[in-house]
């Protein structure tokens, strides 16, 4: 069975023809530590970076091995014992450990890994929801965590075209949106290649199928649930229906109107509960939660506003119930997930604007949308638009902030 692992290892390899590379892949280093780990939803392209960056950076891929904790062989194997059995008999030192959350065990193992083999480089990969610091083993101060998120818009053209286009810092489209929006309405169909971002353009996976792309997803989306959340949450089978209900829910109401009691009612479970199943959800890369308050946790016990995770998964749950996505929805979901995925915080705001980024205020709408809401503000504050190609002095066409990352 070993040898079918690893000729399984040496296939993917061989396999692996994408020259195109996530945001992640060229600062992610082996000097970070010798615990490594890579988290995030599924279908972003965890797998495909661990494999690239062993295929490419790694001068010697005998020295390493790549395997799935999810892998029949670990049924009745353990994975502490296969680690330390190819580091002696073989001398392997570093270790690339896929679906770790997959593994019931995996943090008490990758401790004693750690602890007892000082030679050995442990990279792993798991779900979004996989926080070490929630692990009954302290973890949380051997292992260097990134967080791996959908393609951003930047990509999504680089993906589709071949193109190399850089990241563009937030400071630079603040100081400068007209100068910024000009340079960037130089790439063909700018707006035509944005609205298939919006569509399919979240997750990888969609240049490899995109005729049967929606199914997959919904294929996602039924693994985090009924897999990840079911395990990792040790969760009921009778519950988990909950889950799909919210995210159909989430689909059809515009985020504003959109609170923990009323959703609650909806469902027809307490409030503490459904409070529960969203930050679980929002855990595992399924939803969105905006804060109006800097303070305190993420999920408060009135978020402002409550997304699905990404524009694309929104479009996918409402063309599964028929319908067309709400348009102001979607513009600002896409202005959240942009902002949120490069590293920025996002608030709501109830008045006056509709977000809050690094103390400048942001309000979305349309290419006819005038800035009544945020005119004479005593901070700074941009009018975003959709649909637009130019920008101005005070506003910033939408897809600007797909650049960020």
């Amino acid at each position: 069975m070993i040898e079918s692992l690893k000729a399984t290892y040496l296939r993917l390899l061989d396999e692996l023809n994408i020259d195109t590379f996530r945001y992640l892949y060229a600062s992610f280093s082996l000097d970070d530590g010798r615990l490594i780990g890579l988290i995030g939803p599924r279908g972003v392209g965890k797998t495909t970076l661990l494999l690239q960056f062993i295929k490419n950076r790694l001068p010697d891929r005998d020295a390493a091995f790549y395997f799935s904790a999810d892998h029949i062989y670990f049924n009745k194997n353990t994975i502490l014992e296969f680690v330390t059995n190819l580091h002696e008999e073989e001398d392997i030192r570093i270790f690339f450990i896929d679906e770790i959350h997959k593994y019931a065990t995996w943090n008490q193992e990758l401790k004693n890994l750690y602890d007892s083999l000082p030679n050995i480089t442990i990279v792993f990969s798991g779900s979004s929801s996989l926080d070490l610091i929630k692990g009954s083993h302290d973890l949380s101060r051997r292992a260097i965590m990134h967080h791996l998120r959908g393609l951003s818009f930047r990509e999504y053209i680089n993906f589709s075209s071949g193109a190399h286009h850089e990241p563009i810092p937030l400071a630079d489209i603040l100081e400068d949106p007209a100068g910024t929006a000009a340079r960037i309405a130089t790439i063909p169909r700018l707006k035509g290649l944005f609205k298939e971002y919006l569509r399919h353009g979240y997750y990888p996976f969609v240049f490899e199928d995109k005729t049967h792309f929606f199914p997959r997803l919904d294929s996602v989306i039924n693994k985090t649930i009924y897999e990840d959340i079911a395990n990792y949450y040790n969760l009921k089978t009778k519950n988990l229906h909950y889950f799909k209900k919210i995210l159909s829910f989430l689909a059809t109401i515009p985020p504003g109107s959109i609170n923990i009691h009323n959703l609650a009612n909806n469902l027809g479970i307490d409030s503490k509960t459904t409070l529960h199943y969203v930050q679980i959800l929002s855990d595992t890369g399924l939803v969105r939660i905006v804060s109006a308050d800097k303070k305190g946790s993420r999920l408060l016990r009135s978020p402002e506003k409550i997304f699905l995770d990404n524009p694309t998964l929104l479009h996918a749950l409402c063309d599964a119930l028929g319908q067309e996505a709400d348009p102001g929805t979607v513009r600002e979901l896409v202005f959240v997930c942009l902002l949120d995925d490069a590293g920025y915080r996002v608030f709501g705001r109830k008045k006056r604007g509709d977000f809050t980024v690094e103390k400048t205020v942001f309000e979305i709408g349309g290419r006819n949308k005038k800035n009544r809401q945020i005119r004479n503000m005593d901070q700074p504050s941009f009018l975003v638009k959709d649909g637009v190609l130019a920008g101005g002095k005070r506003t910033i066409p939408l897809h600007l902030f797909g650049f960020l990352q």
